[in-house]
């Protein structure tokens, strides 16, 4: 080897050694990688020996570098790997031109621990971020994903993630909660979510100082993201009005949270340790309702005034489904008859939940955001298609979407 060519890898191995430095990468991973890479570089320009192991030694001082084949002694029996071999009778099989595949494959190699690397301090920031909010602006769509640009690294909002009836233009800000770091086929990414109950809770404590110094706090919430929002809330210090502090003068802190939420009703009411209350005010604007609760049960049942029963239920069960849901309490409303208008468990996450449709098309029309009788109505021809669809799902569907043009008609 020239002089020449030895400078020029002693200052390329310098040269490792303060990349290593600046970007916080263990220099021997460096080197390990480069050494597989080449390897990898030589069968494909050389083609390796089914019954040799090759190796590469990497000159840690110069930069030189030699690969090398030895004898194969063990291999597993199950994966075929090489587990054993004999360095004592290995052959140096470097050819001529080996030191430019070397210069290419290790500038390769470092290029993308670099980036390995700049990948990882992103992911370890963000980590320390899951529970808060952002402002992000959307980049494209992915297969129904939204990525989006965080600033210092992208997110990937699923479906699952994404607000009812919300669509995202390119280049639009929106914000988003940091909800995890996932493991994913695409490798480990940021997933943000517009679903979260926590995004709500997060935009209150922004727009509410009350909150952000802990004198009132969320004590419940519920939520169907896109639709409604419900949430309990009260004062840890005298002579606070928590709702009032929510709501805010004329109601502009609690708008500048359905502004963000793109319009989702929110419905903010006091806390009450007392079951009874509690329910009364999750249930409102329904008014002079009966109140009956089996502990064992865990079962509320709640008889209302015919003129108040639409109120109590809401529409679509959406205001009886969301007080279970705050309240943890199973919910049955009664006519002032005694007939039973709706029993909700409060796990039912949508209104389609309360069908008794297969788990495989629900997740279907979850997947496709039909979630609501008024998408089921809207967007019939898309979901009549579904190969999940059943004749039993169809008839309770048709059934249910059927009644629900009846009473819009009416």
């Amino acid at each position: 080897m020239s002089d020449q060519n030895r400078i020029i890898r002693t200052e390329f191995a310098s040269a490792i050694a303060q990349i290593a430095s600046e970007r916080k990468i263990d220099p021997e991973s460096i080197y390990a990688a480069i050494e597989h890479a080449l390897v990898s570089a030589y069968r494909k320009q050389y083609g390796l020996e089914e019954d040799s192991y090759y190796f590469v030694k990497l000159d840690r001082e110069t930069g030189k570098s030699q690969i090398f084949k030895a004898p194969i002694i063990k291999r597993d029996e199950e994966t075929g790997e090489i587990l054993e071999w004999d360095e004592s009778k290995s052959e140096d099989v470097t050819p001529d031109d080996f030191g430019r595949i070397a210069a290419q494959t290790a500038k390769q190699v470092i290029l993308q621990k670099v980036r390995e690397a700049e990948r990882e301090h992103v992911l370890a920031e963000f980590q320390s971020k899951i529970g808060e909010i952002i402002t992000a602006q959307v980049l494209r769509m992915d297969k129904g994903r939204v990525i989006l640009d965080l600033g210092r690294g992208q997110g990937v909002m699923p479906p699952e993630e994404q607000m009812r009836g919300e669509f995202y233009r390119l280049n639009s800000r929106i914000v988003v909660l940091i909800k995890e770091i996932a493991e994913t086929n695409r490798g480990r990414q940021i997933i943000v979510s517009r679903a979260d109950k926590d995004l709500v809770k997060k935009l209150f404590e922004r727009e509410v100082p009350e909150i952000a110094a802990g004198s009132v706090e969320i004590a419940l919430i519920a939520r169907e993201a896109g639709v409604r929002t419900k949430l309990a809330v009260r004062a840890t210090q005298e002579g606070v009005d928590p709702v009032g502090s929510c709501v805010g003068q004329r109601g502009v802190r609690v708008q500048e949270v359905i502004r963000e939420l793109n319009n989702e009703k929110v419905d903010i009411i006091p806390y009450h340790d007392d079951p009874k209350l509690l329910l009364m005010a999750a249930l409102a604007p329904a008014e002079g309702l009966k109140i009956d609760l089996d502990e064992e049960k865990n079962l509320a049942v709640v008889t209302a005034p015919d003129d108040q029963l639409s109120l109590v239920i809401g529409r679509g069960g959406q205001n009886v489904r969301l007080a279970a849901k705050l309240t943890g309490w199973k919910i049955t409303v009664k006519s002032a008859e005694g007939k039973v208008e709706s029993q909700v468990t409060g796990e039912e996450e949508y209104e389609i939940d309360t069908f008794g449709l297969s788990p495989e098309l629900r997740d279907r029309l979850v997947a496709y955001k039909l979630t609501t009788l008024a998408d089921l109505s809207r967007f019939k021809d898309k979901w009549l298609e579904f190969e999940a669809l059943t004749a039993k799902d169809k008839e309770i569907l048709e059934a249910k979407v059927k009644e629900f043009e009846e009473e819009m008609g009416s």
